[in-house]
């Protein structure tokens, strides 16, 4: 890959290709073209093509991609060979959901810490983990060498907290807040604004479904009201 800048566009879609190419290998196909990727992606074959020529291309001509293979190298990629110590800081029913989740260890992110400043759920475990209290951070972060924090307190806390976990030595922050971190440029934030999420749905759903239906079905008209 070299020095080359990739897109963030190119980069967005790497998870995707990644979670694709691992059902295929979970049912056992070893090879797979560009064509076939695109019907089940619903991505054109000349982008899958233009994404992957970016890292080296992979396939070959008239063979296609080996399944495996490809899942392997997305995966060194995506930095996933390396295993991330991650805490979830705010411990409310979002970021307890995300403590159950088992699927983010077979991925490498391995769940270290949950913590929180509500005194009635100190010591409370999720999946053996104990909730313990934010002013624990310090010291549990210097021993532990946390790559990864889940942020999913409240949008007027997160700032602060961010502020002094990037103090506390973590770089990585996935934003769960309704609000954006404003940290050095070593950080690196992932947001994950769920309500902007769900408005881009609505975009969506409006402009592709009730906009253009309001003419033909009535009872949409009185739906929109």
């Amino acid at each position: 890959m070299g020095d080359k800048e990739i897109s963030s566009a190119v980069i967005g879609r790497l998870p995707r290709y990644y979670r694709y190419l691992g059902e295929l290998r979970e049912q056992g196909v070893v090879r797979i073209s560009s064509q076939e990727l695109s019907e089940q992606m619903k991505v054109t074959a000349s982008q899958i093509r233009q994404d992957f020529n970016n890292f080296g291309g992979f396939g070959q001509q008239g063979y296609g991609y080996n399944v495996e293979y490809l899942y392997e190298e997305i995966g060194k990629i995506l930095g996933l060979t390396k295993k991330y110590r991650m805490i979830i800081v705010g411990a409310g029913h979002l970021g307890q959901a995300l403590a159950n989740h088992t699927g983010f260890e077979s991925r490498g992110f391995i769940l270290k810490g949950i913590f929180d400043i509500n005194p009635k759920l100190d010591q409370m475990t999720i999946r053996g983990i104990p909730i313990q209290m934010t002013e624990k951070l310090p010291e549990f972060i210097k021993e532990q060498g946390v790559d990864i924090a889940g942020i999913t307190t409240p949008s007027e806390a997160a700032r602060e907290i961010a502020t002094q976990l990037y103090q506390y030595g973590v770089r990585g922050f996935w934003n769960f807040a309704n609000t954006d971190l404003h940290l050095p440029e070593d950080a690196v934030v992932e947001n994950m604004h769920l309500a902007e999420s769900l408005m881009r749905l609505s975009y969506s759903l409006y402009n592709n479904f009730y906009h253009k239906k309001l003419d033909e079905n009535p009872f949409l008209e009185v739906m929109k009201k």
